[in-house]
């Protein structure tokens, strides 16, 4: 059974019909990686899944179990955590305050009625998290404004990794990064699998795709038109895809 299925799922926006009948599932432990040109239907896609938007038609099914992802904060408590590529930090705050951000702990005694937080407490499980997952950073009181952007994202994977996800949605998580740095955001994309997460991941670098994607997913003028094994793909076969090409002939017209 998938841990997310879509099954028909449509989109208009006014008389421009951004998604046309998605058929997709998403597995635990695998990485599904969604391609496309601007103007695909990725980031529509990726928001009716996070509950930003709601399908105009079609069912989505989690668990096995159909589900009305009906807002962000629903998509949260089922365990969906989405990382876009501007928005997976809030900069003004710590390290410890990015990694708990809505969950923080309270003391217990008498602390507890008045909600104060577990500062020490959390520090600790942050300075852990980060050992774990050996994401170097200098301190967990330092301010993410003060990170780079490798460090930015791993902050947000560690979130999503020491808080129970079930499945992790990255928005060209790599973006702007140096090769360094990305091949470090590609590890812990590696190891979210590894601890049975599903992961989805937009991105334009197909040699990134390459290296952590079990599924390649191609989106074209709202049409998902392919879903390959990353062992049945090729750079070119994908290119040309995304650009409206199936076998040398052009797809249908939108």
């Amino acid at each position: 059974m998938s841990l997310l299925e879509l099954r028909g799922i449509s989109k208009w926006f006014g008389a421009v019909q951004a998604l046309r009948d998605v058929n997709l599932t998403v597995e635990a432990g695998q990485v599904l990686a969604l391609v496309g040109d601007n103007g695909a239907g990725k980031s529509t896609l990726i928001k009716i899944i996070s509950g930003v938007h709601d399908p105009d038609a079609g069912e989505i099914l989690w668990g096995g179990r159909p589900t009305a992802i009906s807002s962000p904060h629903l998509a949260k408590e089922l365990g969906i955590e989405t990382l876009y590529q501007e928005l997976a930090v809030f900069e003004p705050a710590d390290v410890t305050a990015n990694l708990f951000a809505g969950r923080e702990l309270v003391r217990s005694g008498p602390g507890a009625r008045l909600r104060i937080m577990d500062e020490n407490r959390m520090r600790n499980f942050a300075r852990e998290t980060l050992q774990r997952l050996r994401i170097s950073i200098r301190s967990v009181e330092q301010h993410v404004r003060f990170l780079s952007g490798g460090q930015r994202q791993s902050v947000a994977i560690g979130r999503a990794i020491a808080f129970g996800s079930k499945l992790v949605i990255m928005d060209e998580p790599t973006a702007a990064l140096g090769a360094v740095e990305s091949a470090k955001v590609l590890d812990l994309i590696q190891e979210m699998r590894a601890r049975g997460l599903a992961v989805i991941v937009i991105s334009h670098n197909l040699l990134h795709v390459f290296r952590v994607a079990d599924r390649i997913a191609i989106l074209y003028h709202g049409d998902l038109v392919s879903v390959l094994p990353k062992a049945e793909a090729d750079p070119q076969r994908i290119v040309a895809l995304m650009m409206g090409r199936n076998g040398g002939e052009e797809l249908p017209a939108v």
